[in-house]
């Protein structure tokens, strides 16, 4: 990185513009950087970090509230323009915090955002934009630097307090800085990620622990009282633990397998006092039952006999029931035929109550011959009912002609109602007719813009597109041509360094002996030797090819180019310059005009079926109308007939009705006085019939029981039982039948008769000895089936344990592994000697590395007395491997930095930094960095000191470096020649720039 101009305005103490060329002040290899206190010159480093960063370095950052000058006009901006060359790219970035600047318009102020831009000096093309995006501009910068801010302000702006702080620091704080530096962040990373999975693995392997102690104490209820054996002392997390749990779980379940053959001895002797038991109750049951039998026998034989007087009545009654049941149809018969005479007596005494007091009294024929003459009267009206239902025909046709007639008033009012407003229908019927061939019209017309509009927005978006393409393809372009640049010159300089030392090439194919190639001679005494950047015909020739591949990458992106180039004038000659957005917003325009016209010409054709149905019911409702008027003129002659029917039918009714109100009112007169005539002659000869048929009835029964032994038919009635009585006199004489029958056959068994003579039984005393004999095999069982489940659960359990232990063990061992590893890189584990952590260790090789860098320079500036050396031990309880010391070569003692005197210490900083910033460099990619800057310091420095700092410097010159002193010692203006004064004023500071000869 060279730095090359600086443009400051109405930044930090300056107020107006100013502008410092490094190229200039740089060719000096050395300048100086002095002023006044407070003029301003750190503020020329601020400019330098904050144009890289975008902030300001060290505890400065974050207060972009004071970059503003004070003594800046308010229309001033403040701005820092830096132009650098950086990984062969010479690059030029602006940027403007945030400011408030006077309104353009009214009063007050208004605060304008920040701004940044990152631009590239092309040779060939010349400038052109990279960014305008802050984050983007950053990123850039970083990745080309390989350097965060904190790493620049260390390596490029030496800030000598610092050092001479680390110096003198602890291991911790030596730490921190060179954890900044080198970004060991990583390192820690893997730390905490070892660590993390040691917590992990441990918690994973607490819990199989915690699963196994959870089933142990499961085992441990599951055995109960069976196994008399204290669970296993142990935690989760101690090592055999899992050994320990299954050696116990194989003790209870031998312990209940023994408890279990025990429980089956007392299940089998338990079953077998069972089964005695039981038997001796079943022969009390059995005896018991038998005493029952016969003292129930006994009991039934005196019921019998107690009952023996009713028995032999219920023999009698059943004898006088069956001499009756002969004497039954007649009795039937008799009850029948008297039923039937009082029934029809009955029908005949209402039958007359109901005739006219002109029949009350007469026969049967005498009635019958009174109802025909009603009936012969009946049929003479037939006539007069027909003109009776015709007028009420007539009454109805008449009706329906009013129906008909007010049905046609209604239709008539309807269709003129109509027609009155069919001018105007048909008129907006048109017109929407009309509407809609506009429409299609339009559409047809808008459909033509549509596809033109459309062909000429895809090509301004493929326009964009390939405008985007081809400003990335000039980017690529440049960089072939870079890499393409710097491959030939790679290249040259290998064949012109090859070409310098093609002696010792071809030295190295001489042969003692054999003519040399150049000169003939065949003595060689003293043949050129090569030395270590030696380049052979291999490297040349492989710099050759990459010089060739570069130059066909270039070729091929300058013919990219070309097409993206072609194709973009060819869009840019079809879309013209106007923006995509906007033609975008004009199809959308015409697309929705389009969609709209044609949504209204879809209804064309609906608009024509709508106004042609409308004619067609014009032409309906004129039928209509004509119709209504032909039936109105057909409905008033049919009327005028049917008033003339109905007078000479009502002539005719008025004969028929007679004083009567109507035909129907006779009839109905007529028709009830011939049915109860016709009643009462039939009831009068049923009445006779019923009195014949009882006499005859009378008769029979009574000589049906003389002839059964009955004095008289009553008698019979009162012994003669129904069906219901009969049967249960039948199963009364029946039931003690049988009962003397079973009570005999009880009595006379020998088991029966055996038991009565026996002591009585005792079935409850046998009951309760079974029951306890019951609970005593119960209990039995019940132990052997809980010492039976405690083995099965046993077994269960400890198959889940094994399966527990055997998945325990892979992730003991992972824990053990990772365990180990975290312990070994935190520093902790028993193999880690030194007790040094991952990330220590890393920083001891940094910082052994900056020793070493540092001691070469240091050796010069202390005239070969000191050398840095870095050591692993430990200071106190702090961190080990990150010890700083000095060896002094005048005592050769090593001693602590700490005892440095202040001139000392200032260069063995400076040497300090200088190696720092070497290694950091080396760490970023190894990117140049040739323009650094040392900040105060050289006022502790006598005259020869001085003078051995001031060569160091010098010779940095010989690395193509350019140093920047800053510094308040007077001597320095005599002994540097390049200067950059920063001179303060009450306006604000100023810089000047002088290079004496």
């Amino acid at each position: 990185m060279r730095l090359h101009r600086l443009r400051i305005s109405a930044f930090g103490p300056f107020a107006g513009e100013q502008e410092i060329d490094f190229d200039e002040l740089s060719g000096a290899g050395l300048f100086l950087l002095h002023g006044q206190t407070g003029a301003g010159k750190t503020s020329v480093l601020d400019a330098v970090c904050y144009a890289l960063y975008g902030s300001l370095p060290g505890a400065r950052q974050g207060q972009n509230a004071t970059l503003r000058s004070d003594h800046a006009a308010p229309n001033v901006r403040t701005e820092v323009c830096l132009e650098l060359t950086v990984a062969g790219r010479r690059l030029e970035i602006t940027r403007q915090p945030p400011w408030e600047r006077p309104k353009k318009r009214g009063h007050g102020t208004t605060t304008e955002k920040a701004q940044s831009w990152l631009r590239e000096h092309d040779p060939v093309h010349g400038p052109r934009d990279l960014s305008r995006s802050h984050a983007e501009t950053g990123e850039e910068i970083t990745q080309l630097l390989g350097m965060s801010k904190e790493q620049f302000c260390q390596v490029v702006l030496l800030p000598q307090g610092d050092f001479a702080r680390f110096l003198r620091a602890d291991a911790e704080a030596r730490g921190k800085l060179l954890g900044r530096l080198f970004d060991t962040r990583r390192f820690a990373a893997v730390e905490q990620r070892l660590a993390e999975l040691r917590r992990r693995s441990e918690a994973e392997v607490r819990e199989g622990d915690d699963r196994l102690l959870a089933m142990a104490h499961r085992m441990s209820q599951a055995a109960g009282d069976g196994v008399e054996l204290p669970l296993p002392d142990a935690s989760p997390g101690d090592p055999g633990l899992a050994g320990r749990v299954l050696e116990w779980a194989a003790v209870a379940r031998a312990g209940a397998r023994e408890h279990l053959t025990g429980a089956e001895i007392r299940r089998a002797e338990a079953r077998a006092g069972l089964a005695d038991v039981r038997r001796s109750l079943d022969g009390v049951r059995e005896l018991h039952r038998l005493q029952q039998r016969a003292a129930e026998a006994a009991g039934r034989a005196a019921t019998l006999e107690a009952r023996s007087e009713e028995h032999r009545h219920d023999l009698n009654r059943m004898e006088r029931a069956r001499k009756a049941a002969a004497v039954a149809p007649a009795l039937g018969l008799y009850d029948a035929a008297t039923s039937e005479h009082r029934a029809a007596t009955a029908a005949e005494e209402r039958a007359r109550a109901a005739l006219p007091h002109a029949h009350a009294d007469a026969g049967a024929a005498g009635l019958s011959a009174a109802a025909r003459a009603a009936l012969e009267e009946l049929g003479g009206l037939e006539s007069a009912r027909r003109a009776e239902r015709r007028l009420t025909a007539l009454a109805g046709e008449r009706a329906e002609l009013a129906r008909q007639e007010g049905a046609d008033e209604e239709v008539q009012q309807e269709a003129t109602g109509w027609l009155d407003g069919w001018e105007e229908r048909r008129a907006a019927l048109q017109d929407r007719v009309e509407s809609a061939q506009e429409a299609a019209t339009r559409a047809e017309h808008l459909a033509g813009r549509l596809e033109p509009a459309t062909r000429k927005l895809t090509s301004a978006r493929r326009r964009d597109t390939l405008a985007a393409d081809t400003e990335r393809a000039e980017r690529t372009l440049l960089d072939a041509r870079q890499r393409a640049g710097d491959a030939h010159e790679r290249w040259l300089a290998l064949k012109e360094q090859r070409l310098l030392g093609i002696a010792a090439e071809l030295a190295a194919g001489l042969t003692e002996g054999e003519p040399c190639a150049v000169c003939g001679a065949t003595e060689h005494p003293a043949p050129t030797r090569r030395d270590t950047d030696h380049v052979d015909r291999a490297a040349e020739e492989t710099a050759l090819t990459v010089h060739q591949e570069a130059e066909r990458d270039r070729s091929a992106a300058e013919g990219q180019l070309a097409s993206l180039r072609a194709a973009l004038t060819a869009a840019r000659d079809e879309a013209g310059d106007e923006p995509a957005g906007r033609l975008a917003a004009h199809v959308e325009e015409v697309r929705a005009g389009h969609a709209e016209a044609r949504s209204l010409a879809a209804g064309l054709h609906a608009a024509r079926e709508a106004l042609a149905r409308a004619e067609r019911e014009h032409q309906h409702r004129l039928g209509v109308r004509q119709e209504t008027a032909t039936r109105a003129t057909s409905r008033s002659t049919a009327r005028d007939a049917l008033d003339r029917e109905r007078v000479t039918l009502e002539e005719e009714l008025a004969q028929g009705r007679g004083e009567l109100g109507s035909v129907a009112a006779r009839t109905s007169q007529l028709e009830r006085r011939a049915a109860l005539l016709t009643d009462g002659a039939e009831a009068a000869r049923a009445a006779q019939d019923t009195a014949e048929r009882l006499k005859k009835a009378d008769a029979a029964l009574a000589d049906a029981a003389f002839r059964a032994g009955f004095d008289t038919p009553d008698a019979a009635s009162v012994a003669l039982l129904d069906d219901s009585a009969h049967r249960a006199l039948q199963h009364r004489i029946d039931a003690w039948q049988h009962e003397e029958t079973a009570v005999r056959a009880v009595l006379a068994e020998p088991d029966t008769a055996d038991a009565a003579g026996r002591p009585s039984a005792d079935p409850e005393g046998a009951r309760r000895r079974a029951a306890h004999a019951e609970r005593r095999a119960d209990d039995a069982v019940a132990a052997h089936d809980r010492a039976a489940r405690r083995c099965v659960e046993l077994d269960r359990l400890s198959e889940e344990a094994t399966s527990e232990a055997r998945a325990l063990g892979p992730l003991r061992t992972e824990y053990e592994r990772v365990a180990g590893l975290a312990g070994l890189a935190a520093g902790t584990s028993a193999d880690n000697d030194r007790k040094m952590r991952l990330e220590s260790y890393v920083l001891a090789a940094r910082l052994e590395q900056v020793a070493a860098a540092a001691s070469v320079r240091l050796r010069s500036m202390s005239g070969h007395r000191y050398t840095l050396v870095h050591s692993d031990g430990r200071s106190g309880r702090g961190r080990s491997g990150l010890g700083l010391h000095v060896v002094d070569a005048w005592t050769g003692r090593e001693r602590d930095t700490a005892t440095l005197s202040g001139g000392e210490t200032f260069f063995a900083s400076l040497a300090l930094a200088l190696g720092l910033a070497d290694v950091v460099t080396d760490e970023a990619g190894g990117v140049r960095l040739d323009t650094l800057f040392i900040d105060e310091g050289f006022g502790s420095l006598d005259d020869q000191t001085l003078d051995e700092v001031l060569d160091v410097l010098d010779s940095l010159r010989e690395r193509d470096r350019s140093v920047g002193i800053v510094s308040h010692v007077a001597d320095l203006r005599r002994r540097v020649h390049a200067q950059l004064e920063v001179v303060k004023g009450r306006s604000g500071s100023v810089v000047r720039q002088a290079v004496r000869g």
